[in-house]
């Protein structure tokens, strides 16, 4: 026979979205996500050890056996990282990583997602927009004034 549940009607349920993120991690089904937040706790741990022009450019994208990889984002990072190499392989035994290697991939797409408010144009200025009003002003007009010859109103 089975045994009936008896719900504490004081007891609360789990609030939703913190009842999915339980369930998300709940067994096996979570170790990506557990790896990932693994990695990225690296990386901010990684991140002061970079040159700071460097850092902004640069991620921690794996630690596979002894080999620390990193992505960036245009070839000229991967040089400075490969220089940096030595310091940040110090750097990561110092935090208990057992690496001696790594290795750098570089990638086309921006490595952080742009914002919003960095994608949405800025207000014009009102000299700009007076300028863009001047410019729309002469492209709709019949005649251009740069095709009009000084004193003879025509272009011969």
């Amino acid at each position: 026979m089975p045994r009936s549940l008896s719900f504490d009607k004081e007891a609360k349920p789990p609030a939703g979205p913190r009842a999915a993120l339980d369930a998300l991690f709940a067994g096996s089904a979570g170790d990506p996500l557990r790896r990932a937040l693994w990695l990225d706790a690296v990386d901010q741990l990684l991140r002061p050890c970079l040159p700071p022009s460097l850092a902004a450019h640069a991620r921690l994208a794996n630690v596979r056996g002894d080999k620390l990889v990193y992505v960036v984002d245009a070839p000229v990072w991967h040089a400075k990282l490969r220089l940096a190499a030595p310091e940040l392989l110090d750097a990561a035994r110092s935090i208990g990583l057992n690496v001696a290697v790594l290795n750098v991939k570089t990638t086309l797409q921006p490595l952080r997602p742009i914002s919003p408010a960095a994608r949405s144009a800025s207000p014009m200025s009102a000299a700009t927009r007076s300028g863009l009003a001047a410019a729309l002003a002469l492209l709709r007009s019949d005649t251009p004034e740069d095709n009009l010859s000084p004193g003879t109103g025509e272009d011969r």
